[in-house]
């Protein structure tokens, strides 16, 4: 059987491209195809141009702050949207250009264009209905945002997609949804003058999170000047002259000019012809994957989002690497879905690793908790009534640290050299043996010697009386 090329990859996003530069850097022959624009939802419509709209929105912060060192303003900062929109666009299309170079650099034949799926080897280009022989096939198509509550009016409802390029600055904001894109964009927008109403269907922001954390980030919002509304979701929409009209279920009714439907994403496989080349898909259209990203079809993989594993630019820019060196690089790579460092980009940020306390409490017998929350020193002179949070979560037998978490300034940056430690298997006793680098936040880390509970896995059910100070 003769092959047109090696690999095809459909999706020019952070997985596929790495997947097709390292591709081709190991001998293959590499076609690539993306129907929207190379660089995919992270660096197009996701955590490149976020933030850069969360440093744009820190700045009213600052501005606010200066006061307090001696800064005086002969007049009071002003912020212009279209400025902002401008600029970010300047930047996301010069990375999306080097996207392209790179992969020309190394080889890959680029074509933009609609690819879809005939059978295990076959590839159909929309755009002029070549149709492609490929020896092996890469899905990396990432997701895309899902518009829920469907509801009368959702129409009138955008995504995050949309928000980036809004023609005017949306000055009243409704954004549903408590995951991260919600409490990002409710971060910013709030920072960067509008006003914003938080609605969601729980009771508290960024389930699956330390609930500590959670806590923290509520209060931290809501000092932002967030209106946060739990257990309340939008039932219907409707179009005035003056706004959009939202009827909520607690039977209130607010007039907003944008509302932002954040609660959730859903793998971007509709359409691609993968149930007609016979590629099992899960309850939430994802493909489904083993170890090696390989698909039921032995020709036929998947890296990224699509797959629903870890929904991270990091994690798929790691499978899109893995795979290539598996299957062209002569080379069986793993990837690991453990221990993973993340940020949330709200202000303040959250930074975490490993296990919430909530996590360890089920899995270990005995889990040591380590605590604290200051007020941060730049906020002594500026006023500012920001707190910073931290834990760290110890297996109570090993002395091992089995997760960090932190809310606070800069909390991503140090999330990520957390997690070499969490990684390397770090206990205490090795935080407690670094010496702190001061004056720092990120000294509280290795200087918090008093344990502020203790937990044993056999009186979880003991209610709040489980937590003992000594075993």
């Amino acid at each position: 059987m003769t092959f047109d090329v090696d690999l095809f990859v459909i999706g020019g996003g952070s997985g596929g491209v790495r997947a097709a530069r390292i591709a081709a850097g190991h001998g293959a022959s590499v076609m690539i195809a993306e129907e929207y624009r190379m660089g995919g939802t992270c660096v197009i419509r996701g955590c490149v141009p976020k933030k850069l709209y969360v440093y744009a929105g820190r700045f009213a912060d600052d501005f606010a702050e200066a006061a307090g060192f001696g800064w005086t303003f002969a007049q009071k900062p002003v912020f212009h949207w279209p400025t902002l929109v401008a600029a970010k666009e300047k930047e996301i299309s010069r990375l999306s250009q080097i996207y392209g170079v790179n992969l020309a650099k190394a080889g890959v034949t680029i074509v933009e264009s609609r690819a879809e799926i005939l059978d295990p080897h076959t590839v159909l280009l929309k755009a002029d209905g070549r149709r492609i022989r490929a020896k092996k096939i890469l899905v990396a198509t990432g997701g895309t945002p899902v518009l829920e509550p469907a509801i009368p009016g959702v129409e009138h409802a955008i995504s995050s997609n949309e928000l980036f390029d809004l023609p005017e600055f949306p000055g009243r904001l409704l954004v549903v949804g408590a995951g991260y894109i919600a409490v990002e964009f409710a971060s910013l927008f709030a920072r960067l003058g509008a006003k914003v109403a938080l609605v969601f269907r729980g009771e508290n922001v960024l389930r699956g999170f330390d609930e500590d954390l959670r806590e923290g980030l509520r209060v931290e919002l809501a000092h932002a000047g967030i209106e946060i509304m739990p257990a309340t979701l939008p039932v219907n929409i409707e179009k005035q002259a003056d706004g959009l009209a939202v009827t909520l279920s607690n039977g209130e009714t607010h007039l907003f000019d944008q509302i932002l439907l954040a609660t959730g994403r859903r793998p971007h496989t509709k359409g691609l012809g993968l149930e007609q080349a016979g590629v099992a898909l899960d309850h939430a259209g994802a493909i489904k994957v083993d170890a090696l990203s390989c698909t039921n079809v032995p020709s036929i993989f998947a890296v990224g989002d699509v797959t629903n594993r870890v929904n991270l630019t990091p994690v798929a820019i790691r499978e899109g690497h893995a795979f290539a060196d598996t299957q062209f690089g002569g080379k069986e790579v793993v990837v690991t879905h453990a221990d993973i460092p993340t940020a949330v980009f709200t202000t303040p940020e959250i930074g975490t690793v490993g296990l919430t306390e909530q996590d360890a409490r089920k899995a270990f017998d005995i889990v040591d908790v380590y605590q604290a929350s200051f007020r941060p020193m730049k906020g002594t002179l500026s006023g500012s009534p920001e707190k910073t949070l931290m834990k760290i979560i110890v297996d109570g037998l090993t002395d091992q640290v089995l997760g960090v978490h932190i809310l606070g300034h800069e909390a991503g940056e140090m999330a990520q050299l957390l997690g070499i430690a969490v990684k390397l298997r770090a206990t205490k006793a090795d935080f407690d043996a670094t010496m702190a680098v001061h004056p720092t936040a990120a000294e509280e880390l290795v200087t918090m010697r008093t344990r502020s509970a203790r937990y044993l896995r056999d009186t979880l059910d003991a209610g709040p009386g489980s937590a003992v100070s000594e075993v």
